[in-house]
This record gives structure tokens, C-alpha cells and sequence, in this order.
């Protein structure tokens, strides 16, 4: 499995706008085990997102969909920048085939 966890900042006060977009976006994409948006409660604008894949080829490929293309260039504009960014190796755990 393929995991990454990452910090998305928002422009000031669009988080909530590009929460829907990046929800909008993610009910299609092979591969994909568990796509988790949560909000910073301590930094307003903060995005946090977790993902676990099948593969890491799952995950590139996911980048190439019309769908994922067309949240990327919508939310662009309200994205300020990036913050922490971690590959992980998903071993298991509640909602996660471990195949």
C-alpha cells in the first residue's frame, strides 16, 4: 500500500470552498482505500489530507483523471501553499483491506 498524508493552506478564508472541491473530486478514483479531508482546529485556513492506496502506481495514475484535473485547476487559485508532506507505507487498520 501507498499512503501520504499532507497539509494543504488555503487562501484567507477559502478553506471551506476548496474542502468542497477537493470532496467533490474524490468518489471515483481507483485504487484509492481511504481519502480523509479534516480541518486544522488550530490554524484557520489548514487542510489536512490522508490517503491510503493500493499502490503508489494507483495513486499517479488517480492524478490523470478529467475529474481530479478539473478540482486541481478549480481550487488552484484559493490554494496559498503547502505545508508538511510525508509518504507512508500503510500497514493495516480499521477500514483499510490489507489485501
Amino acid at each position: 500500500m501507498h499512503g501520504l498524508i499532507g497539509k494543504m493552506l488555503a487562501a484567507a478564508g477559502k478553506r471551506d470552498e476548496v474542502i468542497a472541491i477537493l470532496l467533490e473530486s474524490t468518489a471515483k478514483m481507483p485504487g484509492c482505500l481511504s481519502y480523509v479531508i479534516a480541518i486544522d482546529p488550530k490554524e484557520a485556513d489548514a487542510i489536512w489530507i490522508t490517503e491510503v492506496w493500493d499502490s503508489k502506481e494507483s495513486h499517479a495514475a488517480s492524478l490523470t483523471l478529467p475529474e481530479v484535473k478539473a478540482a486541481i485547476a478549480k481550487a488552484r487559485p484559493m490554494i496559498a501553499g503547502f505545508g508538511d508532506y510525508h509518504t507512508t507505507e500503510p500497514v493495516g487498520g480499521v477500514g483499510i483491506s490489507q489485501g
